[in-house]
């Protein structure tokens, strides 16, 4: 229904332009947009979301149309205020908000003529949309297509890692539970104070490694040595690497973190950079804090209060559970659509399509944000191991399963002797980066699963998602 536009003859069209409002580009859609001039070049703009299009669609709007007209209104003006107006879906929205807060251009005066012009405002990733190395494009991408590239892409996904079965103890085994661990808004963590490129990739031949380059680099991990129960970190499937393979700055500043030589061969590195998407992390961390506080969930309580207020903040207020999820989808979307694919029947590999003509199609960084929270993930692991022993089960992106004596993230996690959690592990809160139950499970429910091939990480929420393994 999302792709449902209304004709330009449509009657409802015709009475848009009779009352003298005009449509965006995007036509009459489910999120429609009007606006017409209301004084020199201001507008008076009006932005419509059609419900029974699906413009707020159940995944990222969890039950918003079915609520009441007045708690839709409150829904929507609660996100516009703390995030954005929404122009779209949450990813839009997501990535809207990048260029509100980086505008590509700023005006400035002319020294010689005392007039104003526009100019590039430092820190954005100006008017004109950049083509991408050929190891960080889709295969699809006519930077690929047209130059006949054979030599890899850049593979930086989150974490999907079950460990093999056979690496289980029979201590493990024992225990009387699984226990889920979430990180709130790993992507939004990831994204603080994180270095990407501005400009176009240069190609580099034997260059030396810099942690402080942003950009992606041929190089071979595959002699790191690392604890087989634990999740490699240069790959999304946890498997160790078998050879060369094209990594983004982190991934590889992280083999160097552990005591390794790196060696690229070869790099695609940018000269322009910059922390592009800090006032975005900032406004959505703020947006996420905020509701959460609304919702009882305050960064003053202590590690078992917290888990009080996160097993009842969703019976606090629908609404504010709703804009919750919307802040969340926002996040992921938004780093989604820096390499958003090609859609429709039609298309045909080597074509260009719409969204590689936005400065934001840059799935570098994408894969710099995904890089640095799958290696935040890989050290909060390695320091568990350090400080309690323990080893995951498994990871799903930003979730992660141990095996407990207890039903409760209290019974593994590591604290001092003063009753302070340790530092470098995970820590309960309600920040971005920090952790909250996932879920609880019988031990044996989580091995029954390994055995399958299934990720328990996957299903310890419960419900019947073990049915979806496949999506």
């Amino acid at each position: 229904r999302r792709s449902l536009r209304l004709p330009e003859d449509h009657p409802v069209v015709e009475q848009v332009r009779r009352a003298k409002w005009r449509l965006t580009q995007r036509g009459f859609g489910p999120w429609a947009r009007v606006y017409r001039k209301a004084q020199g070049r201001d507008r008076q703009c009006v932005q419509l979301a059609i419900l029974s299009w699906d413009a707020l669609d159940e995944r990222s709007w969890p039950g918003v149309s079915e609520m009441e007209p007045a708690d839709i209104a409150r829904v929507l003006g609660i996100y516009a205020q703390r995030v954005i107006t929404p122009r779209g879906s949450t990813a839009v929205s997501g990535l809207e908000l990048m260029t509100a807060l980086r505008p590509p251009t700023k005006p400035e005066r002319d020294p010689g003529t005392g007039n104003w012009v526009s100019c590039r405002n430092p820190g954005s990733l100006g008017t004109e949309p950049v083509d991408p190395a050929p190891p960080e494009a889709t295969p699809e991408h006519p930077v690929v297509m047209n130059s006949g590239w054979t030599g890899g892409f850049l593979d930086e996904e989150a974490y999907q890692w079950v460990r093999p079965v056979e690496l289980l103890t029979d201590e493990e085994c024992l225990l009387p539970h699984a226990v889920g661990l979430d990180l709130n808004t790993a992507f939004l963590a990831a994204a603080s104070r994180l270095t990407v490129g501005l400009s176009a990739p240069d190609h580099f031949l034997g260059p030396k490694f810099s942690p402080k380059i942003p950009g992606s680099w041929l190089v071979d991990l595959s002699h790191v040595e690392l604890d087989p129960r634990l999740p490699s970190p240069f790959t999304p499937d946890g498997t160790r690497p078998t050879g060369p393979a094209w990594y983004q700055t982190h991934t590889v500043a992280y083999a160097q973190e552990l005591g390794y030589d790196v060696h690229p061969v070869e790099a695609y590195l940018r000269r322009e950079t910059g922390a592009y998407l800090d006032p975005w992390h900032d406004r959505l961390k703020n947006a996420y804090v905020d509701t959460l506080a609304d919702l009882g969930v305050t960064r003053d309580l202590d590690d078992r209060a917290f888990l009080t207020a996160m097993e009842q903040h969703q019976q606090t207020d629908p609404v504010l559970t709703a804009v919750l999820a919307a802040i969340k989808a926002t996040v992921k979307g938004g780093v989604g659509k820096f390499r958003e694919r090609p859609q429709g029947r039609n298309y045909r590999d080597g074509d260009r399509w719409p969204a590689l003509e936005r400065p934001t199609w840059r799935p570098d960084i994408r894969a710099a944000v995904i890089s640095k929270a799958r290696v935040n993930m890989h050290r909060k692991l390695s320091n568990m191991v350090r400080m309690t022993g323990l080893y995951p089960l498994a990871v799903l992106s930003d979730c992660v399963v141990y095996p407990s004596p207890g039903g409760s993230p209290l019974d593994f996690l590591p604290y001092a002797a003063s009753g302070r959690p340790q530092p470098g592990g995970f820590r309960l809160g309600p920040a971005p980066g920090m952790a909250k139950p996932e879920g609880v499970r019988p031990m044996l429910w989580a091995v029954d699963l390994m055995e399958q091939g299934l990720n328990p990480a996957r299903h310890i929420k419960g419900g019947d998602a073990v049915f979806d393994e496949g999506e």
